[in-house]
């Protein structure tokens, strides 16, 4: 069944649920360690989807997989991007931290390419040029000169294997897609994230206090409510009417950094916004491709 308007609805309302994750994580990684962070996210993102799951009568049949391995192959490859990505957010501003993440459906091209067959044409690797070139007019500056900022380049390089391993998942997930129920590969990945996470426990967690625990189960809830919200948008219209709205990511990442944190882009970003925007959306209009990044 087709309903632009409430598919549209619900784009916009997952990006303001996945905006309200993110600030989440951002206040989190002061306090707690990133492992805790990815436990408190994906245990807590796991009540919403399991009532998800009950309201369609999918629980527990809906969790049943003929693929074991390739779902664990997806969790695990999932479950690095989002290590990376929340390491990523205790060093870098917010804006910053998701303009990388726009690296990761171009690389999906690429692998895509190579690992399912799909066609990567003259279109396509345009697209991919212009997010690489995006990259490095983002990082350049950064690392000559005397505006070396080793903060910064540590936050992008976090940023950066989050992006190629989100992009291993997102492949992982296309091939998935084809046997599996969407509900269940949302439920192993937030499964397997808060096992992991939960393993980093004698490393060093932190008791939080109420304010703080409210902000962690906040993201897991945040989380898992903008993935329902997601899925069903792509229910009701097509992948490629939606790539739009997934730009507007970037006007709460500005916003709530401003809002929440007083940080405000740097000039790099703005330069490389054209580049990585535009590589972006090549690939998201050309085959109609919905960006998945680890939540």
């Amino acid at each position: 069944m087709t309903n632009d308007k409430l598919a549209i609805t619900l784009r916009l309302i997952s990006g303001l649920l996945f905006a309200g994750m993110v600030v989440c994580i951002k206040f989190s990684t002061d306090n707690a360690p990133t492992g805790q962070i990815v436990f408190f996210r994906s245990f807590f993102a796991l009540i919403p989807l399991a009532a998800y799951l009950a309201l369609r009568k999918e629980l527990p049949s809906g969790l049943y997989t003929k693929k074991p391995v390739a779902h664990l192959m997806r969790c695990l490859s999932g479950c690095v991007a989002m290590f990376g990505g929340f390491a990523a957010l205790s060093y870098l501003p917010i804006a910053e931290a998701m303009i990388i993440s726009y690296l990761s459906p171009v690389l999906v091209v690429v692998l895509a390419g190579i690992f399912l067959g799909e066609n990567v044409n003259a279109t396509r690797w345009l697209g991919i040029g212009m997010g690489l070139t995006g990259m490095l007019v983002l990082v350049v500056p950064q690392v000559t000169g005397t505006g070396r900022d080793e903060t910064f380049m540590i936050g992008v390089s976090l940023g950066l294997a989050s992006a190629a391993m989100s992009a291993i998942a997102v492949t992982q997930i296309r091939n998935l897609t084809r046997t599996e129920n969407a509900g269940a590969i949302a439920f192993y990945f937030a499964l397997t994230c808060a096992v992991a996470g939960l393993l980093t426990s004698p490393f060093g967690w932190k008791t939080p206090d109420f304010s703080e625990a409210m902000i962690l189960i906040g993201a897991g809830m945040f989380g898992g409510f903008a993935h329902i919200a997601m899925t069903l948008s792509f229910k009701y219209a097509e992948a490629s009417k939606l790539a739009p709205f997934d730009y507007l990511s970037l006007v709460w990442a500005v916003g709530t950094g401003f809002v929440f944190f007083s940080t405000l882009p740097s000039q790099s970003f703005y330069y490389s916004l054209p580049f990585l925007l535009g590589g972006a959306a090549l690939v998201a209009f050309k085959d109609g491709f919905r960006r998945h990044l680890p939540r």
